[in-house]
């Protein structure tokens, strides 16, 4: 009887071990990094990501592989806010206005760093309406010529209901 039982259970274990063999196989795929691959790390054991823990991602990325040090252990490109001497972004040149002044269409005082400033509604040659940018006097190109027009014409308008 002692033997029967330890035949059963050594049967049992063995196929309670080929089950959960299918099992793994069936869910688990080996990984193939290369150097040079991009990943995604997973912030599980992050600690310094800041908010709370139900509002931040999963995963943080991608990073670059910089070396492989095991089958599933990497060495990849540090997170920029930790390196020591982090490299300033691109400096990107911005056009300031997308040509020459057609016309201002309109005025609009704001209060900016505490005192008010007037800025103009200005439309811009071969644009459309989209374009319109919001511009201090200063700023505006060849700025006196178009607001004495402008001026003009809302006189003219307000003469002339």
């Amino acid at each position: 009887m002692w033997k029967r039982a330890c035949d059963t259970a050594a049967k049992c274990i063995a196929e309670t071990k080929e089950y959960n063999k299918q099992r793994w196989d069936k869910t688990h795929m080996e990984t193939d990094f290369k150097e040079g691959d991009q990943v995604l790390v997973s912030t599980l054991s992050l600690n310094d990501l800041k908010g709370t823990k139900k509002m931040r991602y999963s995963f943080v990325g991608p990073f670059t592989i910089i070396k492989l040090i095991g089958q599933n252990a990497v060495e990849e490109d540090k997170f920029p806010s930790r390196r020591r001497n982090p490299t300033p972004p691109e400096i990107v040149e911005v056009k300031d206005s997308p040509g020459p002044v057609s016309k201002i269409i309109r005025a609009r005082k704001i209060r900016l760093n505490g005192k008010g400033q007037r800025q103009f509604l200005v439309r811009f040659k071969n644009q459309t309406d989209d374009k319109d940018k919001w511009l201090a006097k200063d700023a505006i190109p060849d700025g006196n010529l178009h607001l004495r027009r402008f001026r003009a014409s809302r006189r003219t308008e307000q003469s002339h209901p």
